[in-house]
């Protein structure tokens, strides 16, 4: 095709009202001079009350500017895609490259196999053709029940995939299907829904009962085979490689029942042995990779988490509008969806939906060179997975036919030894994010990536629903990010020349996620504290310094709400969104930079933490009342909860104690030095009224366990007590 006939798969828009943006932040840039020219200007003379604590203050206010341009960054420049499928077919349909769609699960106890399966089911039904289709399951924990269900899935396949053809089914995952759709009225269409309904519900039983009693009938072991592949088998952390093909959609018997070809399907539980470093997610993806190069080497590879159903069958269309278009197409490593959830609720209490994160920061990432690989919901160009650099000349022919035995040791312990699988090979080791170290590296090798958000979402997932959960995944991802930063491939130094500096600044905000947890816990308690003796570290009302002050607290925090509701959110969402902000900082960030520190100076390994995506009854319950969820997985957060709790208990006393002085009429009390620090620590109190509740109100399951409410009692009367009395 001419360069003049030229008609793109894709456009690229940039987004409205960026000069008024721009003018904004510029306008609060100048408050934030302001205030440090104060702070500057005003500091207390040597022996003066406070003086060390308005350094402190000051120290913490650089801070916030310096992260606050950082954020910046993220929003000057965002880019929105739209893709022509239409364009697409016309060009292609007979020339579609393979796709190899990867599902990842690790333990079957908190990812349900009848969850599992249906994400599977979910992409075996794409809108592409099923001859160039293949769908790898790994399973680490090597269970066979979710070997089990995956026969099921097989089987059940054979009927789901024409039923969705024929009724343009959506969603395709058919438990999310069956939970969003009341019986068709059309006489046609209700009979197969009844029917594929009926097939689904007797395998999800099936399913569901050998899980529940943890065996797997015995007429069923005796007839398959795959099932003595367990004959060997010691336990998760030691057992032979495990492949079964359980569709070849070479062979020209897989059919469905309407005699049409189906998507390849192959089950994977790669070797584990006690003495060898099984590197998690990452180990697990690039056993995936070598097996299925010799299987059905797609060209495009996608990779979903076990519970990322897809919600929409054209995303495989949508991504290939990126990969195949003549002009763009070839510089693009990998296409990055959205991670969206299915079980968010209308105010969203822990911040699930990541809203600001997926409809704005990853814009802005995609307009300087592309957004971060985010594990999941991600289509990669093979060979960059492979650790090639970008060059005009992209494509290769990798095909090879080897027998099944053969395929296996790829997936073994020892087959990496010697090689530059998981450094310049591969998803990369030693980091709790993987995927956004993997991502950079592609990035500095020359590639791009496009970040592609439709309207109808692609992926739908479980978030968490308890703060544990919340917590300690943010943990790990503080962790991971910081460890990023301090590693051989930082985005402030490795990066530079390699990637867009806007892009470097767009990592890097991510990357200094846990050190800001130091500057938000000096203005939790300093403040809070001085105010207990009176001491003024603000303006007083009637000082214009107050000024910038104000016009910088009330900008930001105006332009976060407009932000949020913008970005389809509620007024309550963005309240309880700034509260996880302040859990996050204050907690999460903290251990995320000690683990980080530890991990970079060798005195610990990295570790990979599941999040459970099964509650209990009451939990769920709890979690769609939008109450705080404290009490199911305390003992692992238990120590960040008490950070939580003694930081909230400590502002309410300093509240409580400031009341009672002016209520006796302490003369040291002079409340108009005092408006933006009783401002501050009244705005504490309040954003932790969930805390209070589950500290001192609740009765039920989900409150806070009862030996971190005395502890944290404890420690906030100890700190103010010393405080008070401190010279």
């Amino acid at each position: 095709m001419g360069s003049d006939a030229y008609v793109p798969l894709f456009e690229t828009k940039r987004t409205k009202g960026r000069v008024i943006r721009r003018l904004f932040a510029a306008s609060i840039f100048v408050g934030i001079g302001f205030i440090v020219v104060y702070r500057l200007s005003h500091r207390p003379r040597n022996g003066e009350d406070g003086r060390w604590a308005w350094i402190g203050l000051l120290g913490a206010e650089l801070w916030f500017s310096l992260y606050w341009v950082l954020t910046q960054a993220l929003r000057w420049n965002c880019v929105y895609r739209r893709t022509f499928k239409g364009r697409l077919s016309q060009r292609y349909e007979n020339d579609l490259p393979g796709v190899d769609i990867f599902v990842c699960t690790a333990d079957p106890k908190t990812e349900q196999p009848i969850m599992v399966i249906n994400t599977v089911l979910s992409v075996m039904a794409y809108d592409y053709p099923t001859e160039k289709l293949s769908v790898y399951l790994s399973d680490d924990a090597a269970h066979d029940i979710t070997f089990y269900a995956l026969i099921e899935a097989s089987h059940f396949a054979k009927h789901w995939i024409p039923y969705c053809k024929k009724f343009y089914v959506e969603p395709r995952s058919p438990g999310a299907y069956f939970q969003s759709i009341s019986e068709p009225h059309e006489a046609e269409e209700a009979k197969g829904f009844l029917a594929i309904k009926k097939l689904y519900e007797d395998m999800e039983n099936r399913i569901i009962t050998a899980a529940k009693l943890g065996r797997i009938p015995e007429e069923v072991r005796s007839k398959y085979k795959g099932f003595s592949q367990w004959d060997s088998f010691s336990s998760q952390r030691d057992h032979d490689t495990i492949l079964q093909i359980l569709i070849d959609g070479r062979d020209p018997k897989a059919k469905d029942i309407d005699g049409c070809s189906l998507p390849t399907l192959v089950y994977l539980a790669r070797e584990k042995r006690p003495q060898h470093p099984h590197n998690f997610k990452a180990g697990a993806m690039n056993s995936l990779i070598r097996v299925s190069q010799n299987i059905s080497n797609g060209q495009i590879i996608l990779n979903v988490d076990c519970d990322m159903y897809s919600n929409n069958s054209n995303s495989v269309r949508d991504a290939l509008c990126f990969f195949l278009d003549e002009k763009k197409g070839h510089e693009i490593a990998f296409v990055q969806f959205p991670q969206s959830f299915g079980n968010i609720t209308k105010n969203e209490i822990y911040d699930g939906s990541m809203r600001i994160g997926m409809d704005v920061e990853f814009h802005g990432m995609d307009g300087y060179g592309g957004p971060p690989y985010v594990g999941t919901g991600c289509f990669h160009r093979r060979n960059t997975l492979t650790g090639k650099k970008f060059d005009n000349e992209c494509m290769e022919d990798w095909k090879r036919e080897e027998t099944v035995d053969k395929i296996k040791a790829l997936a073994s312990c020892t087959y990496e030894e010697n090689t530059q699988w998981g450094k310049e090979m591969g998803v990369k080791y030693g980091c709790p994010v993987e995927d956004v170290i993997t991502g950079l590296s592609i990035q500095t090798r020359g590639w791009k990536s496009v970040y592609f958000n439709p309207e109808r979402k692609a992926f739908l997932g479980v978030a968490t629903t308890t703060l544990p959960q919340t917590l300690v995944q943010h943990k790990r991802w503080s962790a991971g990010d910081f460890l990023i930063l301090l590693s051989s491939y930082s985005p402030a130094w490795y990066a530079r020349g390699k990637i867009s500096f806007g892009l470097q600044l767009g990592y890097c905000c991510y990357c200094l996620w846990a050190p800001n947890c130091f500057a938000t816990l000096y203005y939790t308690i300093i403040p809070s504290l001085y105010l207990l003796k009176g001491i003024s570290l603000f303006p007083k009302a009637s000082s214009p310094w107050i000024i910038p002050f104000a016009f910088v607290l009330s900008g930001k925090n105006l332009y976060s709400l407009a932000e949020f509701l913008q970005c389809g959110g509620t007024i309550l969402g963005w309240w309880n969104s700034q509260r996880i902000w302040l859990y996050k900082r204050t907690s999460s960030y903290l251990f995320g930079f000690i683990d980080a520190v530890l991990m970079s100076a060798g005195f610990s390994q990295p570790a990979f933490e599941i999040t459970a995506k099964v509650a209990d009854e009451d939990v769920t319950e709890r979690y769609e009342k939008e109450m705080m969820e404290f009490g199911p997985g305390a003992s692992s957060s238990s120590p960040m909860f008490i950070i939580l709790a003694t930081l909230a208990l400590l502002n309410l006393f300093c509240f409580v104690g400031l009341v009672a002085k002016v209520a006796t009429g302490d003369a040291n009390i002079r409340i108009d030095t005092l408006v933006l620090q009783i401002l501050l620590c009244g705005i504490l109190v309040l954003i932790n009224w969930p805390l209070f509740q589950g500290l001192l109100l609740r009765r039920d399951n989900g409150k806070m366990p009862s030996s971190i409410t005395v502890k944290s009692i404890g420690l906030a009367v100890f700190a103010c007590t010393c405080f008070l009395f401190l010279e």
